[in-house]
């Protein structure tokens, strides 16, 4: 099968490929890498470039005529969920127009959307189920709502079957070591304690402490990132098959609060570092958990690695390798306009 995945050299997006790439597909992966890396992907060809040169996205679907998409691309930035800039949202919806518009003027379908839990803002039921009310939160809530907006409003116009995928606090890393968290701006609290405890900050905030939880902080449905990557292969399975568009959320349907995500960090990685509980982020919710029971019922998906102790191990170990090195150079060839014609039919998993 021939895959093009947008936002594919990130850290979700390099997971996927790789579970993807195992199984056979021939991927071309398009990135501008502003948050990825090349060296992060291990399977098919790489395009550099963004998605908003429509000529050279044009020329990749058209050469490359891929039997679905799976778009990842989206800003997220913490200053940019609380404050409203134009910009982000014109970016970010003009670069997923682009998209849609080619894949529509090529004749390809299907479309995975990489959406967010962050949708539903402050749920009132919890675990959350996908028919819970949008009520974003911040910015990045918002920008999701509307693409799957879009996406819903062009499945009703037209033949365009599409999955969207909401899910929150992905975490962990790769077991084999290959693949990480590598952005530098990445906020959620795992990795923000391990940062702590390799000494790249000198001290861990929790932000608000007065939540009506057990123990007054934040509980949040953290899930392996891998976990994560095969629910993407059973969710793309499954649109192929059926042709029918769904909204699946993806979670483990229980959370861990701050104090225990701090606890459990100390634990694993040794190290008793510095913790400092500040005020509350402007739009947090207390509790965000997701109820999954769709997901796994209609794609048969199991998670492996549902245990708070193993992502922030995988996390840890993935952390320290980064001090040393790289775990792999990139396997791939970056291609350009010029090229990417003469090498349409190339695009094997790399050795």
């Amino acid at each position: 099968m021939r895959i093009l995945i947008t936002g594919g050299a990130g850290y979700i997006g390099s997971h996927v490929v790789k579970a993807l790439g195992k199984l056979g597909h021939d991927l071309v992966i398009y990135d501008n890498l502003s948050a990825g890396h090349a060296s992060a992907v291990s399977y098919g060809r790489l395009v550099v470039a963004d998605l908003a040169d429509k000529a050279l996205l044009d020329l990749v679907i058209r050469e490359f005529s891929p039997d679905a998409v799976i778009h990842f691309n989206a800003t997220i930035q913490v200053e940019e969920q609380v404050y409203e800039r134009p910009a982000y949202y014109r970016d970010n919806v003009g670069i997923t127009m682009n998209l849609l518009e080619s894949m529509l003027k090529y004749g390809v379908r299907p479309l995975l959307l990489s959406s967010s839990a962050a949708v539903y803002g402050t749920p009132e039921t919890i675990p959350v189920p996908e028919t819970a009310p949008f009520a974003p939160v911040n910015s990045y809530g918002t920008l999701k709502v509307m693409l799957e907006k879009i996406l819903r409003g062009l499945a009703e116009a037209e033949e365009f079957p599409y999955v969207s995928l909401r899910y929150f606090n992905v975490a962990g890393a790769d077991p084999d070591g290959e693949l990480g968290q590598t952005h530098g701006s990445a906020t959620h609290l795992i990795t923000r304690a391990l940062k702590t405890a390799r000494g790249r900050t000198p001290k861990l905030s929790i932000y608000g402490d007065d939540y009506p939880t057990p123990d007054g902080t934040c509980v949040r449905d953290y899930i392996h990132v891998t976990d994560l990557a095969q629910a993407h292969v059973r969710v793309l399975e499954r649109l192929l098959e059926t042709g029918t568009s769904k909204v699946f959320n993806c979670g483990y349907g229980h959370g861990y609060s701050g104090r225990e995500v701090v606890d459990a960090a100390r634990r694993v990685t040794g190290i008793d570092f510095k913790v400092e509980e500040t005020g509350r982020q402007p739009g947090d919710p207390a509790a965000l958990i997701v109820d999954s029971s769709r997901l796994k019922e209609l794609t048969g998906w199991t998670p492996k690695h549902d245990d708070l102790d193993f992502i922030i191990r995988s996390a840890w170990e993935w952390e320290k390798r980064l001090k040393l090195k790289r775990p792999h150079e990139s396997r791939i060839e970056s291609v350009r306009e010029d090229s990417f014609r003469s090498q349409s039919n190339q695009c094997a998993p790399a050795a």
